[in-house]
């Protein structure tokens, strides 16, 4: 009986010095993760409706080639990367750097969801895209440094899962809320539809900053100290603690850049570029899916809902089992159903049953690739540069997708989809064999 009730008393101490734990429970998710969770659902389901809708505002509605959409998917996916290594910078030079750079970049997205109504061209359109990315950019390495410092290093792939579902859940419900916006539009003009959407999208955006700024602490200590490192003693009774050690230099841009020299970081960065190149957008691979089923144009907005069920239903059990039997062995898998995804669209099969098929292959990669590459990077870089790492690795990866985005909007104008879809395929499949070599275990596990 006493060593039972020894053993509950230490669990409820190891469970009371995690942030966001309560006695009794063991492994909580942090209060903080669950607070940047919260923002990113709100947030995601004004982001989706608008990215569920707009492949078809411009192609459709505006009349743009594939090319001038590969060139505004292109700024959606790769002008963020240009100021997120800034962001993340920025957030690791000490205070409340974190929250009020996440802030800032949440702000941005914000204001820019009404000034879609305003713009009709490639150069417009892909102005106010380049702000609302840029917010993105400077949010995206402060909000997963936050989930990185809050968490137990041995439990980030279980609290990146938890954060990735509740953002996945706004994934969700952005496309169906555009999905009813359009509906309850119908009888009115197209371009007064999609007119609708963008304004619901800017006041749910709104939304989401209050709940930053209203929930998430300014400030987020480390989980746990580094290994190696012994936490201070607390003084006696009656005996004043020494005072604490005053803090070191701000890191500057130049030691974030530096944290390449890390041979686990390099690598991961490296495995990541070379991957991004040969991902096709979601965008692209919707309306290669649209033109395969020939879906009313009302119902587009609903195919990024079976990747986003999927992702949700996915990510915090492949979160947990990356804990397991590492991170990055679960990132390389998760490109190879990737793989399985695309060669789906370029079968024989057609009908519901294919789509259905992809749309869970698809779900299956971002549950086994987004969270985790995450938690793969923080078990990299020391506490006080997290921001400066995730911001690296995301960069490396946006700028390559970015790449992509063009290259494939150029090859489906010059040989059309199902061409540009193979080569895409065949790419993946060479640069996985090489980010399998890179990720080998001789590199630091993550």
């Amino acid at each position: 009986m006493y060593l039972a009730d020894a053993r509950s008393t230490k669990s409820d101490r190891a469970a009371a010095a995690t942030p966001g734990t309560r006695p009794g429970r063991r492994a909580a998710v942090p209060g903080t993760v669950l607070a940047l969770g919260a923002v990113s659902l709100v947030t995601d389901v004004s982001s989706e409706m608008v990215s569920a809708v707009l492949p078809l505002y411009v192609v459709a509605a505006l009349g743009l080639s594939p090319l001038g959409f590969g060139l505004l998917d292109g700024i959606n996916n790769g002008v963020g990367a240009l100021v997120r290594l800034l962001g993340g910078h920025l957030a690791d030079r000490g205070g409340r750097g974190h929250k009020l750079v996440a802030g800032i970049g949440y702000g941005l997205s914000a204001l820019c969801k009404p000034l879609l109504l305003l713009v009709h061209t490639v150069p417009l359109i892909g102005g106010v895209l380049a702000i609302d990315r840029t917010g993105k950019g400077l949010r995206t390495a402060p909000r997963d440094a936050m989930i990185s410092l809050a968490t137990a290093p041995e439990h980030r792939g279980r609290a990146f899962g938890v954060h990735r579902a509740m953002d996945t859940t706004g994934a969700l419900l952005g496309p169906l809320l555009a999905f009813a916006v359009l509906r309850i539009t119908d009888d009115r003009a197209e371009r007064a539809g999609y007119g609708a959407v963008f304004t619901v999208s800017g006041c749910v955006a709104v939304l989401g900053v209050l709940l930053l700024v209203l929930f998430v602490p300014g400030r987020v200590a480390p989980a746990a100290a580094p290994p190696g490192r012994v936490a201070p003693a607390a003084a006696p009774p009656g005996r004043v603690a020494p005072a604490a050690a005053p803090p070191g230099p701000r890191p500057t841009l130049r030691d974030a850049i530096a944290l390449l020299r890390r041979p686990a970081l390099r690598r991961l960065t490296l495995a990541a570029v070379l991957l991004g190149l040969t991902t096709v957008s979601d965008s692209f691979l919707y309306l290669l899916l649209q033109r395969e089923l020939a879906l009313p144009a009302h119902l587009f907005p609903l195919l990024p809902l079976g990747t986003a069920a999927v992702f949700l239903t996915l990510a915090v059990p492949l979160g947990l089992l990356a804990d397991r039997i590492g991170r990055r062995t679960l990132f390389l898998a998760g490109h190879a159903v990737l793989l399985g995804a695309y060669g789906t669209v370029l079968s024989p099969l057609h009908g519901a049953g294919a789509a259905v098929l992809v749309l869970l292959l698809h779900g299956t990669f971002y549950a086994a690739t987004d969270g985790v590459l995450a938690a793969a990077t923080a078990a990299t870089v020391p506490d006080e540069q997290q921001g400066a790492g995730q911001a690296l690795v995301g960069t490396g990866q946006a700028l390559a997708r970015f790449t992509c985005s063009l290259a494939f909007g150029a090859a489906w104008t010059l040989c059309g989809p199902r061409t540009a879809l193979a080569a895409t395929t065949v790419a993946l499949a060479v640069t996985a064999l090489a980010a399998t070599r890179l990720l080998r275990p001789t590199a630091t596990t993550g």
